[in-house]
C-alpha cells in the first residue's frame, strides 16, 4: 500500500492512513452528506476523505497540523479551505455560530483522541454531529454498559453531553501502517438540553477522579485526588461502591453535593 501515498505517514503524529477506496466510500456513505452542509474535517492527511467529500459539499474546512500534505491537500481539493493548524487550538467561533453550525469528521490519531473529544464537547454549541473514525476499544467504551470493565469515563461524559452510536468495526489491515489495533466508526449527537444546575467543569473532573483508581471504593478513590477535602459523609451510599458501578444520575448527585459544598465555604 505506501506506493499509494506520496508522504509517508509519521509515527510521532500517530499517522495511519486509510487505504482501502471501498472502506472509504462505505463511510462516506454513513455520512449522507448533503451539498449545503457546512462540514469540518480534522486531519485529512493524504485526503482519500476530503476529494470524495468535496466532490459533495460546497461549504468544507479541513484542519491539518501535518505541513508535509498542505500543498498536495491544496492541489486535489481546491474547493476545501486546508488550514495549516493544530485542531486543538482551532477557534470554532471564528468560523462557526449557534445559527450557523458545522458538521464534524476525522479520523483521528489515537493518541490523542481524549484531547479531541474534550475539545469537540467544549465546542459542541457550534456543532450539529460528529462521526469519528477512533480506537475500537475506545468506541466500544463509549456505548459500555454499567458494572462492565469497559465502563468507564468515555463511557459516562459521552453520554451525559450525547446521544452515541457505534456504526462497525474497521480492520486494522485497511490502514498504512498497520496498526496493531481495529478502528470503528461512531457518530454522536450533542444534547440539546443539558442540566443547567450542574458545574460542567467540575462533573468532568469529579468523573474522571472517580475512575483515577477503578479497583477502589469511591471513597478511596476521591480521597487521594482534587478532591480530597471535600465530606461525602452524605454520600456514604454511593462511596463503598466502585466508580463502574455508578450510573450518570449518581454522577450527577456527587457533582451537585460538591457545589453545596464549595457555595458554603463562599459564603
Amino acid at each position: 500500500m505506501s506506493d499509494k501515498f506520496r508522504i509517508q505517514p509519521l509515527k510521532k503524529l500517530g499517522q495511519n492512513f486509510l487505504a482501502d477506496q471501498g472502506t472509504t466510500l462505505k463511510i462516506i456513505n454513513y455520512l449522507d452528506i448533503s451539498k449545503n452542509d457546512l462540514f469540518l474535517e480534522i486531519g485529512p492527511g493524504q485526503g482519500i476523505f476530503t476529494k470524495e467529500i468535496s466532490k459533495v459539499c460546497d461549504n468544507f474546512i479541513a484542519v491539518e497540523f501535518d505541513k508535509r500534505v498542505i500543498e498536495n491537500l491544496q492541489e486535489c481539493c481546491p474547493k476545501v479551505n486546508i488550514i495549516n493548524e493544530d485542531f486543538l487550538i482551532y477557534n470554532f467561533s471564528k468560523y462557526y455560530d449557534v445559527n450557523n453550525k458545522t458538521r464534524v469528521f476525522g479520523s483521528i490519531p489515537y493518541n490523542i483522541t481524549s484531547p479531541i473529544i474534550f475539545k469537540l464537547i467544549a465546542n459542541r454549541n457550534f456543532i450539529i454531529d460528529c462521526n469519528l473514525i477512533i480506537q475500537n476499544e475506545v468506541a466500544k467504551r463509549m456505548i459500555a454498559k454499567c458494572r462492565t470493565k469497559e465502563y468507564g469515563i468515555y463511557t459516562v461524559l459521552m453520554n451525559y453531553f450525547a446521544d452515541v452510536k457505534y456504526h462497525f468495526k474497521i480492520p486494522n489491515t485497511v490502514f498504512f501502517p498497520k496498526p496493531k489495533v481495529h478502528s470503528a466508526l461512531i457518530s454522536f449527537k450533542f444534547k440539546q438540553r443539558i442540566n443547567n444546575e450542574i458545574n460542567e467543569e467540575l462533573f468532568i473532573n469529579l468523573v474522571k477522579a472517580s475512575f483515577g483508581n477503578r479497583r477502589k471504593i469511591l471513597k478511596n478513590s476521591l480521597s487521594n485526588s482534587i478532591f480530597a477535602s471535600h465530606n461525602f459523609s452524605e454520600m456514604s451510599n454511593l462511596m463503598t461502591k466502585r466508580a463502574e458501578e455508578l450510573e450518570i444520575n449518581d454522577f450527577i448527585k456527587l457533582t451537585k453535593h460538591v457545589q453545596k459544598q464549595i457555595k458554603e465555604r463562599q459564603n
